[in-house]
């Protein structure tokens, strides 16, 4: 078990309709960021409104993933995913109709932009578990391998396809394209089949609503070998992804402009898409901590390379490199979550891995105001190397990370009432309670 192909996982009909979906919900986004961007900047003239904009779209993610998650658990995945792509077509139809009838005014794109932010926080953790749900464990890393390869690729495409719906439609047209696109992604949806697993609810209680988000944080903070995942996935990230708002600065030290910029970020998503598909390729019947561990690591290292590098051509390798040890080592920590977690409990752990999201925002802020006192290069690396403290952090408080492996079975006979999916086996002391469900020396 577990020897496949790159795109074996494409080859099951369910997760090519959700990938097919993923694609156009993924390209929509990347070309909003940019449709509302024009938008606000054409309204106000205004840097800081640029700004702001952005800010409120991407602050629901922070406030509202963990109850996105809890109700991911308790409900049909598939139909809160379902509702969500509904709302938000029906948001980019609304702003699209504002901006053709001229009645358009900034507080509009305020509110669609928040309103729009909190359908994508209720939509990852419905997305990212519908993924497991459909493929089974034993697919579950080349799956989710092959919904990076699709979120980068709509990263490369969707603000180029942005840029010319706007030239020949203009702002109108392109938000309709978005709204169709929703709608489109929304059919496909519709017509997945996805599995029933009498196991998750079997013999539990329905919980309240509130007291179930605190079990989230409440197995999280329990479990050692979650937590010290949770820490490798949010830590690096949180840091060291500040390189995207800081890389205008990079660009101007190594005296090149807005095209040198574009170039570098350019080489993260090439590098991006690689990293994504040798995850894909990867086959293997088990999961191991140890290469998320040197992921996050060498993440952190290529992002301080990056702000250290002197040469453009070297710039742009450790640019493919930051992207490429950025999604490799993300893929196999989210993998070894969503195995290692019981599935009634798979929504809110990955919504409060999803935090990250709401959170890099903020650490840019941050990133920004080290760049105004030591400029960009010396921001990025103090960013990297908090970055690299939390990797070493999460190894010195759970040692056993380090020699964790986990086998990757699918869900059907592999879950005893309906515990975790994965069976970890660890050379280490198991910790009680563990959270694969069982633990034994190798």
């Amino acid at each position: 078990m577990g020897r496949f192909r790159t795109f074996d996982s494409l080859a099951i009909r369910d997760y090519r309709l959700l990938w097919l979906g993923q694609v156009n919900t993924s390209m929509g986004q990347w070309m909003d960021q940019v449709t509302r961007g024009w938008l606000i900047y054409e309204l106000t003239g205004s840097a800081l409104q640029l700004g702001a904009a952005a800010a409120v779209r991407g602050l629901p993610l922070m406030f509202f993933s963990i109850a996105a998650g809890a109700l991911a658990d308790r409900s049909g995945r598939k139909a809160q995913l379902i509702v969500a792509q509904v709302v938000n077509a029906i948001l980019n139809i609304i702003l699209a109709t504002l901006v053709l009838t001229g009645q358009v005014e900034p507080w509009h794109i305020y509110v669609t932009g928040f309103l729009a932010g909190t359908v994508q926080a209720f939509q990852q953790p419905a997305r990212q578990t519908l993924i497991g749900d459909i493929v089974g464990d034993h697919r579950l890393m080349n799956a989710l391998a092959l919904n990076s390869a699709a979120l980068n690729g709509s990263r490369t495409l969707g603000p180029a396809i942005a840029g010319g719906l706007i030239t020949g439609l203009g702002i109108a047209g392109s938000y309709y394209v978005q709204g169709v696109m929703y709608l489109i992604a929304t059919v496909w949806t519709m017509q997945m089949r996805v599995p029933s697993r009498p196991t998750d609810t079997e013999g539990r209680p329905h919980e309240p609503f509130l007291p179930a988000i605190g079990a989230g944080f409440a197995y999280v903070a329990k479990e050692p070998d979650i937590r010290a995942m949770m820490l490798l996935g949010l830590g690096p990230l949180t840091f060291g992804m500040a390189y995207a708002s800081l890389m205008p600065l990079l660009a101007k030290e190594l005296g090149g402009a807005a095209g040198l910029q574009g170039t570098l970020l350019s080489m993260v998503g090439v590098g991006s898409l690689a990293g994504a598909l040798t995850v894909a390729s990867v086959r293997g019947a088990y999961g191991y901590g140890l290469p998320v561990v040197l992921g996050a690591g060498a993440f952190s290292i290529f992002v301080f390379l990056l702000a250290s590098s002197p040469w453009i051509w070297l710039s742009a390798l450790l640019a493919a490199c930051v992207g490429a040890s950025n999604v490799a080592y993300n893929t196999q920590n989210q993998t070894l979550l969503q195995v290692m977690t019981p599935r009634h409990l798979r929504g809110r752990v990955m919504s409060i891995r999803m935090l990250e999201r709401g959170i890099v925002p903020l650490c840019s802020l941050l990133a920004g105001l080290l760049a105004e006192w030591w400029g960009g290069p010396s921001a990025l690396r103090v960013m990297s190397v908090a970055g690299l403290v939390l990797v070493l952090l999460a190894v010195a408080t759970t040692p056993r990370i380090l020699r964790l492996k986990v086998s990757y079975q699918d869900f059907e006979g592999s879950h005893g009432g309906g515990r975790g999916g994965g069976h970890a086996v660890s050379p280490a002391e198991p910790a009680a309670g563990a959270s694969s469900g069982a633990a034994e020396r190798a």
